[in-house]
């Protein structure tokens, strides 16, 4: 096992070579943390790892032997994990609602909702082994029922039912999650509208704005509360 400094939190997050997620890992590393960089394009996780001064594990969130190859190896060279970010998302297919079928439906539920089920499941014993194990799930406003139907929010200016069911699901999850594992901390985090690459770059706020809410969520005691939605204003109305 490789331990460069055993007393720092080491945190897996998915989807790390790019936007909220690559910003996250930079932020995480300065403030002193152990970070495992999870993608799917092996060149740019790697190229990202190398450049932030991470190590690099590939995944893909959608499949199954590759998300227990990567708990495997984070098994095998970490030992453990304290923090689990799930960040890794897709917008998915643009088509008018009433061309939305099954196929596209499936494709983005099975990144977005089945993926955090399957990353949470494979890294649950390694995050059982932490004496402080957390999971941050990235969620979103667009799944929120409250700021949807807000006129005054610009989540409501915004037609997307994939995404936005999606990211209901993903608010759920938390909830659930938080009531059936009492020993660690579940929570969720709205990035807010960010500039990524998710959305051709057209949020008003910043990749570092985007990430505050899930760097508080990943840096916090373990006294903190579990079950919440949070962005960086405080709690979001599911």
């Amino acid at each position: 096992m490789q331990h460069s400094d055993d007393s720092a939190t080491i945190t897996f997050i998915t989807g790390a070579n790019k936007g909220l997620g690559y910003e996250t890992a930079r932020r995480l590393i300065a403030l002193g943390q152990r970070v495992i960089i999870g993608a799917r394009d092996v060149e740019r996780g790697k190229t990202a790892a190398d450049k932030l001064g991470a190590r690099f594990v590939p995944i893909d969130v959608t499949n199954d032997e590759s998300v227990s190859r990567a708990a495997e190896d984070v098994k095998a060279h970490e030992g453990h994990i304290d923090v689990l970010i799930n960040n890794a998302g897709i917008i998915g297919s643009r088509l008018p609602a009433e061309e939305i079928g099954g196929p596209e439906a499936l494709e983005v539920l099975n990144t977005n909702v089945a993926g955090i089920i399957r990353v949470t499941h494979a890294f649950l014993p390694l995050l059982k082994r932490s004496s402080h194990p957390a999971i941050v799930n990235v969620g979103s406003g667009m799944g929120s029922l409250a700021l949807t139907r807000d006129p005054k929010r610009s989540e409501s200016k915004h037609v997307a039912p994939l995404y936005s069911s999606s990211k209901a699901a993903v608010t759920m999850l938390t909830a659930q999650y938080a009531k059936a594992l009492p020993g660690m901390r579940v929570n969720a985090a709205d990035p807010g509208y960010t500039a990524t690459d998710l959305n051709g770059n057209s949020g008003h706020q910043t990749v570092t704005e985007g990430t505050d809410a899930i760097v508080a969520l990943a840096t916090e005691g373990p006294e903190a509360p579990t079950g919440r939605f949070i962005d960086r204003a405080g709690l979001v109305p599911a």
